[in-house]
């Protein structure tokens, strides 16, 4: 067999026996991670496919190191080969804060259009977690991942820029709402229908795909009346579109104004009993009240840019960190998507082969689920379960006086031993 790109074809992703999938390997701990991970990715794919499959990993230059060898910290070769191969997984890569050059990961989303950043959040058994039942948290959070802050626009104190948005604010009349003009740095937040719905359209996809059956738009549209108000608008606008699979909250009051409370609450009781997808939305801080109370509610989110970075980080804590959660960023309409580490390049601790590569692990199973090998996705899962609850762990998960503390690359040899049993014993 050779070895073959993974293509887009009438809306389909078409995936070859031997696909070239690109990786980076990050800064820090990224190369460490990743060899980890890789041993993980081969043992599984051998024992879904005994050899009738095998995938080619590409590896491709971003970060410091590319930094140093081509003075571009995102070479104009890796995006151009992310572009064609559609499909790729990423370590963490360096971001300076407030200075230097502008986020790769932010970079790569905005440049390829990744616009769903999927964050799958469930709790393994045996994981230490800080909440009492973190296995109560099952939550798949969608956020969206081109627009709102992270567009990049801002203007710094005193500029040029900043002088122009005053003299705007000032002929709007409303230069009176910047408590201290003469020291107030600007940033401008687009959200759009556009890029709402197709957000929104994704998480109902994907919930109706998935026997999910509450779907949560999380906003601050009751003080950002006219940009998260608008999300949640067009959110319910979408939901709508798709008819009788779909029970929205706006239909729910709806039928309150005009038949009464009792008949509403009919209306959603059928709903729930005919498994539809319920549509409902949170004001964001509830939410993040109500998902450490009461995560069971939860199964679905659909949120924008600042609100996704904060919540899935948050719903990460619960279930042990971000050292076990995957993440994936992703355009459903072109195929392209990274799959990625969700947490950072920790460089004090590289070259110490000591930190947990889980995140990338896990994200390395949604990235397989997304390529539709569904069988090499769940027996990278079954391992990590396996490993964790058998508590053979990296030093962060060594919780327990009978932890076996493994190396990162001890655990992923040790899961991959396990993968690679599971084999023999069928």
């Amino acid at each position: 067999m050779t070895e073959e790109k993974v293509t887009m074809q009438n809306g389909q992703l078409q995936v070859p026996n031997k696909p070239v999938i690109p990786f980076i390997e990050g800064d820090g701990i990224g190369p460490e991670i990743w060899q980890a991970a890789q041993t993980v990715f081969d043992a599984a794919v051998q024992k879904a496919y005994d050899g009738q499959k095998q995938v080619k990993w590409l590896p491709l230059l971003a970060g410091e190191k590319a930094y140093q060898e081509t003075g571009q910290w995102l070479p104009d070769k890796t995006l151009s080969t992310l572009r064609e191969d559609l499909v790729g997984i990423k370590g963490p890569l360096t971001t300076p804060i407030g200075v230097g050059h502008r986020s790769i990961n932010v970079t790569l989303r905005q440049k390829l259009d990744l616009y769903a950043c999927f964050r799958p959040v469930t709790y393994y058994p045996g994981t230490p977690s800080p909440v009492v039942h973190p296995e109560n948290v099952n939550i798949d959070v969608f956020r969206e991942n081109t627009e709102d802050i992270y567009a990049g626009i801002e203007s710094d104190v005193g500029t040029k820029d900043a002088k122009e948005w005053e003299k705007l604010l000032a002929k709007q009349d409303k230069l009176s709402k910047v408590r201290f003009p003469d020291s107030a740095a600007y940033a401008i937040k687009p959200i759009s229908k556009q890029g709402s719905t197709r957000l929104v359209n994704a998480a109902i996809n994907y919930a109706l795909a998935n026997d999910r059956h509450t779907l949560t738009l999380v906003h601050k549209g009751n003080i950002m009346k006219k940009t998260e108000g608008n999300f949640k608008k067009w959110g319910y606008e979408a939901a709508e579109e798709y008819g009788d699979k779909v029970f929205t909250w706006n239909r729910y009051d709806q039928i309150k104004a005009n038949q009464g409370e009792q008949a509403a609450q009919q209306a959603y009781q059928t709903a729930r009993d005919e498994r539809k997808l319920i549509v409902n939305d949170v004001i964001t801080d509830n939410f993040f009240q109500q998902s450490l109370l009461y995560p069971e509610h939860f199964e679905v989110v659909a949120t924008m840019n600042l609100n996704g970075d904060y919540i899935s980080d948050a719903l990460a804590a619960q279930v042990g960190g971000i050292g076990i959660a995957p993440g994936g960023n992703i355009n459903y309409q072109t195929g392209h998507a990274i799959f990625e580490a969700t947490h950072g390049t920790a460089p004090q601790f590289a070259g110490q082969n000591k930190l947990n590569p889980t995140s990338i692990i896990l994200s390395g199973a949604m990235m397989f689920d997304y390529l539709g090998w569904s069988g090499v996705a769940a027996l990278i899962r079954s391992g990590i379960e396996q490993a964790i609850k058998s508590h053979h762990v990296t030093v962060d998960f060594a919780k327990t006086a009978d932890a076996t503390v493994l190396s990162t690359s001890a655990f992923g040899d040790y899961v991959a031993r396990l993968i690679s049993d599971a084999v023999q014993k069928n």
